[in-house]
């Protein structure tokens, strides 16, 4: 069995369905943290785990000693596990030993490799082993445009209900970053009954995103080059530092100049088919038809160049490099609307 999907994993865990052997990896840390958990804490009898279950990390083991632990019998449970936390730590090099073993695993052992960040060599003779004797389970890579359709799903399965404008003011801020939102998340969960609405004000509360002044609000004063509420907010982001950095600042407003200009390079304007183009939602795209009415490419070019100019600046270098982070972000978002 090679790879598999999110919910026939836990189906087959559920239903106690197991293999000798579980890789799970992907750039998606949520989700190998989630499946981690899972075995952790669903595999085994709490009473027989100081006994059957065995969490290892990558960084202290190679994988004779990992094998020499694989190879046991359980002593209390009809299963043993060993979970290789970090497993990526472990050289390619050093995986050798585990094609063997593959062929004639201790059969009452569940092993699981945790690999985060990055993935284990597709082409290896390790992950064909793998393939062939167990589970490779990777969540797919995850773009800008399904965040919301994620926060709007997490936060249904967990019996609650939330406000477009509130699931971008969240997306926008936290980014791609599934742990840091599903905690803030629940941080919002304990402080309602089931069945709530998360609005704006309550992610305002209780994420500190405020609901009036962040980057969300920003880029849709940027897109219609309203002047005054561009300075509000840049004003409002310089007398606040600390929860308003300048790194995701301008990491987000390249991310909104590269969408402007694709899309207005686009043959077809049409919202739907920019969506479709460029793996946005409807909100993005929406905004980026106000984009286009207010900017042309000249401009988005150099908008480019001031970000990169104010990235230099914010890390010491260039002129003007003694500036403060809010005297650097006033010049930039001056020169975005002028």
């Amino acid at each position: 069995m090679a790879s598999i999907t999110h919910n026939q994993l836990f189906a087959d865990l559920g239903a106690r369905k197991f293999k000798p052997v579980y890789l799970i990896t992907g750039e998606i840390n949520y989700y190998i943290d989630l499946v981690s958990d899972f075995f952790e804490n669903n595999i085994i009898p709490e009473e027989n785990r100081d006994f059957d279950q065995t969490v290892l990390y990558g960084r202290d083991v190679d994988m004779i000693q990992v094998l020499g632990y694989a190879k046991r019998y359980p002593m209390m449970s009809s299963h043993q596990l060993v979970m290789v936390k970090e497993a990526q730590d472990i050289a390619l090099k050093d995986w050798e030993p585990l094609i063997a073993y593959l062929e004639h695993p201790q059969e009452q052992t569940i092993l699981v490799f945790c690999y985060r960040n990055k993935k284990l060599d597709g082409r290896s003779k390790v992950s064909a082993a793998i393939a062939k004797h167990g589970v490779i389970y990777e969540h797919a890579k995850m773009y800008d445009n399904e965040l919301p359709e994620w926060i709007l799903n997490y936060v249904t399965q967990e019996g609650y209900q939330i406000t477009e404008h509130a699931t971008m003011m969240v997306a926008e801020a936290l980014g791609l970053d599934l742990s840091k939102i599903a905690n803030e998340l629940q941080k919002v969960f304990i402080t309602m009954e089931k069945g709530g609405t998360i609005t704006d004000d309550t992610v305002e509360k209780y994420i500190g995103i405020s609901k009036d002044y962040n980057v969300f609000e920003l880029q849709s004063a940027l897109a219609r080059r309203d002047v005054v509420k561009c300075n509000k907010i840049i004003n409002y982001f310089a007398s606040n530092p600390k929860d308003h950095s300048i790194v995701p600042l301008i990491a987000n407003l390249y991310n909104f100049v590269v969408r402007a200009m694709i899309y207005i390079q686009l043959p077809d304007h049409n919202i739907k088919s920019a969506m479709s183009a460029m793996k946005i939602n409807f909100p993005q795209a929406r905004e980026l038809e106000v984009v286009a009415k207010n900017y042309n490419l000249q401009k988005l070019a150099a908008c480019i160049g001031y970000l990169a100019e104010a990235d230099l600046k914010s890390k010491g270098m260039g002129p003007g490099s003694t500036a403060s982070e809010g005297e650097i972000e006033k010049e930039l978002i001056f020169k975005f609307i002028h």
